[in-house]
């Protein structure tokens, strides 16, 4: 059975929602909500925090949780986990698989994850993720709901801002009944094996254009498996975002 780990990369500087972790939710903190929600899931061999403040490192220490301190200079979550992979190697902590949890979605699906982590059953996989059927224009057309489009086989070809594939000579309000189209749930799984070699990719052209790492790794050949999900998780990105989980 592989070993795998489960970091959630916590930020306490956020331009919408600066101090974001430390938020209460039904009296504990968005941290712990997340942390408690993933420590249950029987296929994660560890669970542990990496975060680069000193209040969200005491926060978690508070409550009894595993944590990391990880450098300020990291530009996204998945170079945090790798310096997290590295940190415990140290400490003789090997894992064949790390998963990359949000730390600002406090109700965690554990089916998400168990359905990243079966995509390790297959030697071949080197990244794995998760993607959702579009159903709404308003999320098609939106810049802020990444799409994804694959092989047959699974994996992704590509991820962008815009709706893809484009429907030519099709008026856009007819695309959705068209054409199935997917947005990414963004939640990463990656073999410590290969989470070590993206963290060390310099960016490329294509991230910087669609400000997405993933495609820094299609660029270098690394195959990214997409599996499907029918849930979502709610994700908080701003304080009128509370709203949501007391309306679910």
């Amino acid at each position: 059975m592989k070993k795998v780990l489960g970091v959630i990369p916590a930020r306490y500087a956020s331009t919408r929602f600066p101090g974001k972790p430390l938020t209460l939710i039904d009296g504990k903190p968005m941290i712990q909500c997340v942390y408690d929600g993933v420590k249950g899931i029987e296929f994660l061999s560890d669970v542990v925090v990496a975060t680069d403040d000193e209040r969200i490192f005491s926060c978690v220490k508070g409550f009894g949780g595993n944590v990391v301190m990880t450098q300020s200079s990291h530009k996204s979550g998945t170079d945090r986990c790798g310096e997290v992979v590295q940190t415990l190697l140290k400490d003789g902590k090997e894992y064949d698989v790390v998963i990359n949890i949000q730390g600002d979605e406090p109700r965690v699906e554990h089916s998400q994850i168990e359905t990243l982590i079966k995509c390790f059953d297959s030697e071949d996989t080197q990244i794995a993720t998760l993607k959702k059927q579009i159903t709404s224009k308003e999320e098609l057309f939106s810049p802020n709901v990444v799409k994804v489009i694959c092989k047959n086989d699974g994996d992704a070809i590509y991820f962008s801002r815009l709706p893809l594939p484009y429907m030519r000579g099709i008026e856009e309000s007819e695309w959705l009944s068209k054409q199935k189209y997917y947005k990414h749930i963004g939640i990463y799984a990656y073999t410590s094996v290969t989470l070590q070699k993206i963290v060390r990719l310099p960016q490329t052209a294509l991230e910087c254009s669609e400000s997405l790492e993933q495609l820094r790794w299609i660029e270098n050949n690394y195959r990214i498996k997409v599996e499907e999900t029918m849930v979502e998780n709610i994700a908080i990105d701003t304080p009128e975002d509370l709203l949501k989980l007391k309306n679910r």
